[in-house]
């Protein structure tokens, strides 16, 4: 998975079309609702997708790592195209193969860019499309290739113990018998399944 021959890139696309698709299905009456990130409710939630994938595009485009702000004065039927503006600049910036190469230096390590596509992009998203998908009653169908995989992701670089401080992830979670792999992958990084 972190070998030089993996492309993360055609499973972000995936994961980002599968968001797009989430986030326009999304009511505006929705917005206000919580999701299973105590910190956000579904708009703060689109926030923090929007502002983390131009953040990953901007660490594509530049190489630095410079978290930006979620987006202000989007209205409640614009957070579609906000996350697909941000989906395109995203994979615009890592359209370039050396980008995969380029090291990076993040908060939790050092890592050439196809890791923090992995375990940065990849990860990320599939995990708040289920936080999104709680929130708003699971309007759609979701990838559970993509879940697997990310669950692998997060076993291997979130053991169960590393978390405390500085990991934004509470302890390892039981995930119900029969639990999909959302599911899995949500009680993995600490949420309540």
């Amino acid at each position: 998975m972190t070998t030089t021959a993996f492309d993360p890139r055609p499973l972000l696309d995936r994961a980002t079309a599968q968001m797009s698709a989430l986030v326009a299905a999304v009511p505006a009456a929705r917005l206000g609702d919580p999701t299973p990130c105590a910190e956000f409710d579904v708009r703060a939630l689109l926030g923090h997708l929007v502002a983390g994938t131009r953040d990953g595009a901007v660490i594509g485009e530049t190489g630095e790592v410079a978290w930006g702000e979620p987006p202000a004065g989007v209205p409640d039927d614009g957070w579609g195209p906000a996350y697909d503006e941000a989906r395109a600049r995203l994979a615009a910036a890592w359209a370039d193969d050396a980008a995969l190469e380029r090291v990076l230096e993040l908060p939790w390590g050092t890592f050439p860019g196809r890791v923090f596509m992995t375990s940065g992009m990849v990860l990320e998203t599939v995990t708040h499309t289920w936080d999104l998908s709680q929130a708003v009653g699971h309007p759609l169908p979701l990838d559970q290739e993509l879940a697997e995989l990310a669950l692998g992701w997060a076993r291997e670089f979130l053991p169960a113990g590393r978390r405390g401080e500085g990991v934004p992830f509470g302890p390892v979670q039981p995930a119900p018998e029969g639990a999909d792999a959302y599911a899995r992958l949500a009680a993995w990084l600490g949420r309540t399944v």
